[in-house]
């Protein structure tokens, strides 16, 4: 039984559904009605349609009466950042150097799989411009700001995605993840975050950050998000880099556990520092991933930061979409990106070929490393959420959004598949995120451990309070 269709999964959804308990018409007005009620305290919604998404559910309540269901995701409210080009909407990117004019009469491949599958879209999330950085503010959108204490930043880029889905407005939303852009944002807002191995979620248009930018769902369950990955997973021919569809669902092998797979633990990958009440949580997670009888080992990578070898290559990208909108454009960006790419520029083809080479060299590292562990642990965040409006922490010795992330970005640099789960909350009651980190194409390893942690705890059930109107300007 649903008691709360505000709160529903998205499997709960299609469960209810098909028994009659709850109609896709009635689950989306309670995802447009979130969105009226909380929306202005938070600002993760850039765009919302909701005739056309109360339109669509209707067509899916006929399906369903029928029982002639779309496909695996009919009926579900749906939101898409705002990187994602979505037939009929603008995609906008959070820059005021895109214009909303233009035909827009293509979806992007994880745009079209959920639209074939009978997802109702309701709207576009927020990303920062370009989605550039790990928090989410930008020139056009305004700042997006965290569920669970408005004066605190929702991280990015898919900030938007991650404080619509811990509000409640609506289920799930598709997100991307170039640096940490998935798990950064559900580490500080509490809620799911998967970004699969590089290939499984086709892309087109190609990112401008080449191999590093992955796709990927944002949910409240790991179900929800292995539901979203089968759906997205499947091939797009537009993407020339993907790899093959997967041979089994991954919802299907959910239920594996953890029990006798050997993980190793790395409090700080060799290099971070973690906040007390960071560390407290997830080391709780972790004896509980022990009590469910995994094997698990603390040990010390002893990694040098990959951090410089990164910035060559995410902020050649960055300047290269900048590039492409003419002389001037600096003039309208994000002030702190056009500082960030002042700071991080003239790179030569030598600096991008032995960044790459560090690149090669810890997926080498990993790919070993996983001959001896099946996961690697990690905090997702060094740190709680932050103030709204900054890109680093006050004090902080650094500009760079990369300063405080220390965890996410060498996973973009590997490929691997890497979740985000709750595992706790602060002293002020700001959320924690635990990171589980597998081989390259062992998605459904990683996600069967979130889902036996999941099952184990009851941090998923936890919902931030209601949140008063903000008097901060917002730019729809």
């Amino acid at each position: 039984m649903i008691d709360s269709l505000e709160w529903a999964t998205a499997t709960q959804l299609v469960d209810a559904y098909g028994s009659g308990e709850v109609s896709p018409v009635e689950a989306a007005e309670a995802a447009l009605n979130a969105i009226e009620q909380h929306d202005g305290g938070i600002n993760a919604f850039c765009l919302v349609e909701a005739e056309s998404a109360l339109a669509a559910a209707r067509e899916s309540e006929q399906r369903w009466r029928r029982n002639e269901p779309l496909g695996l995701a009919d009926g579900v409210p749906t939101s898409i950042k705002d990187l994602m080009l979505t037939k009929g909407w603008p995609t906008l990117r959070g820059s005021r150097l895109t214009s909303p004019d233009g035909d827009w009469n293509e979806d992007a491949p994880a745009v079209a799989r959920l639209r074939e599958n009978g997802a109702v879209l309701i709207g576009k999330v927020t990303s920062p411009e370009f989605g550039w950085k790990g928090v989410t503010d930008s020139p056009r959108c305004g700042i997006t700001r965290n569920p669970w204490d408005v004066s605190r930043t929702a991280g990015g880029s898919s900030g938007g995605s991650a404080a619509a889905v811990a509000q409640g407005m609506g289920p799930w939303s598709v997100g991307t993840d170039g640096g940490g852009s998935i798990r950064i944002p559900a580490g500080f807002t509490g809620v799911v975050g998967f970004k699969p191995t590089y290939g499984t979620v086709p892309l087109y248009p190609a990112s401008p950050f080449g191999t590093l930018a992955h796709a990927g769902p944002i949910t409240r369950t790991v179900e929800d998000a292995a539901l979203m990955l089968d759906i997205l997973s499947r091939p797009d021919a537009r993407d020339w880099s993907a790899g093959p569809a997967p041979t089994r669902s991954f919802l299907s092998t959910i239920d594996e556990g953890v029990r006798g797979r050997k993980i190793a633990f790395s409090p700080d990958l060799g290099y971070g520092k973690n906040d007390p009440d960071v560390d407290k949580a997830v080391r709780g997670a972790v004896q509980v991933l022990r009590d469910l009888g995994a094997e698990v080992e603390e040990i010390d990578l002893g990694w040098q930061d990959p951090v410089d070898a990164y910035h060559v290559l995410w902020f050649s990208g960055a300047a290269k979409v900048v590039e492409g909108y003419g002389p001037g454009a600096a003039e309208q960006l994000d002030p702190l990106l056009a500082a960030a790419l002042e700071r991080h520029s003239g790179f030569s083809a030598g600096d991008f070929l032995d960044a790459t080479a560090v690149r090669m060299k810890l997926g080498r590292e990993m790919g070993l490393l996983h001959e001896r562990f099946d996961l690697l642990v990690t905090p997702t965040l060094p740190i709680p959420a932050f103030e709204a409006g900054r890109d680093v922490p006050a004090g902080s010795s650094s500009q760079d959004w990369t300063s405080w992330t220390p965890y996410t970005y060498p996973f973009n640099l590997t490929q691997q598949p890497g979740i985000s789960v709750p595992c706790g909350f602060t002293g002020e009651g700001l959320p924690v995120g635990l990171q589980i980190v597998g081989p390259r194409h062992g998605d459904a390893g990683v996600l069967s451990a979130a889902a036996a942690y999941q099952g184990a705890v009851d941090w998923q059930h936890a919902r931030p309070n209601s949140t008063p109107a903000m008097s901060t300007p917002i730019l729809k």
